[in-house]
């Protein structure tokens, strides 16, 4: 059975440089729902974020999002709930190929992530492709040797703090990516809810021109058109521009609001 390498997200953005540099289009898949997350494979879009950080997702529902998405020409990029080595083995072993690491602050932080996806004497991955579908349960000819080169790693910058070491993150080998978080930074910046406000929009314009000058991709979270529009004027290499719980609740409201005329737009949720 043969690597697949090209399925590798590092491997999509680099192609993207041979077609006049179009960014890749992409939507976070957070139901938990295999079938949610096959009918988005299906979408016409160029990779999927599926999370596990704010969203009900474990380990097997993952594994069955993946044979649903498996077949379809997109790719899935997985975020785990925290940069963690343990987390980071289970999901490589489940078949995990692309990362996005959430809250990676430093380079210290970014070395770990990248430590984590690569066996010793390079990193710190435990062992264990006799295990594990990624390996194919051992099908796959020298995976042990060659497994880095089906993996790609980035990293989320969504802090004053990570906008401050960009410029040394996107130095650490390892790391084919950022991807910046304007709601966290936006919070972490003591704007709260802001992630349209001036100063957020400059941080995340700076992070944007730090990978350009390292010759690294950035990306950006951006549901508002308009937003999503200015980041990719601002060298943006990939997006996500919406959600799959983001367009059913939206999509739902605005059918009771048309058909039930005491619908408020969800105001009748509780906790």
């Amino acid at each position: 059975m043969p690597f697949r390498v090209t399925d590798t997200f590092r491997s999509a953005l680099a192609a993207q440089e041979g077609e006049a540099g179009r960014p890749l289009a992409g939507m976070w898949v957070c139901s938990g729902s295999p079938l949610i997350a096959e009918l988005c494979a299906g979408a016409g879009l160029d990779w999927l974020l599926v999370d596990a950080e704010h969203s009900p997702n474990g380990l097997e529902s993952i594994l069955a999002q993946f044979q649903a998405i498996h077949g379809y020409p997109v790719h899935a990029v997985v975020r785990p709930p925290v940069n963690d080595t343990v987390l980071i083995k289970q999901y490589l072993d489940l078949g995990v190929q692309n990362l996005l690491i959430p809250m990676v602050n430093s380079v210290a932080e970014a070395e770990a992530a990248v430590s984590a996806t690569r066996y010793p004497p390079h990193g710190v991955r435990g062992v264990g492709s006799a295990l594990a579908r990624a390996a194919r349960w051992n099908r796959v000819p020298d995976y042990l040797a060659r497994a880095a080169e089906t993996i790609s790693v980035t990293v989320q910058i969504e802090s004053t703090a990570a906008v401050d070491a960009v410029a040394d993150i996107l130095a650490v080998d390892g790391v084919d990516a950022i991807f910046v978080g304007p709601s966290d930074l936006a919070a972490s910046m003591g704007l709260l809810g802001q992630q349209e406000h001036p100063e957020v929009r400059a941080a995340v314009e700076h992070c944007l021109g730090a990978a350009k000058a390292a010759g690294k991709p950035a990306g950006v979270n951006a549901f508002n058109p308009d937003t999503a529009r200015h980041y990719l004027d601002h060298g943006a290499a990939f997006i996500l521009v919406g959600a799959d719980v983001a367009l059913l609740a939206r999509g739902s409201e605005a059918l009771a609001a048309q058909f039930v005329p005491s619908a408020e737009g969800g105001s009748r949720a509780s906790y």
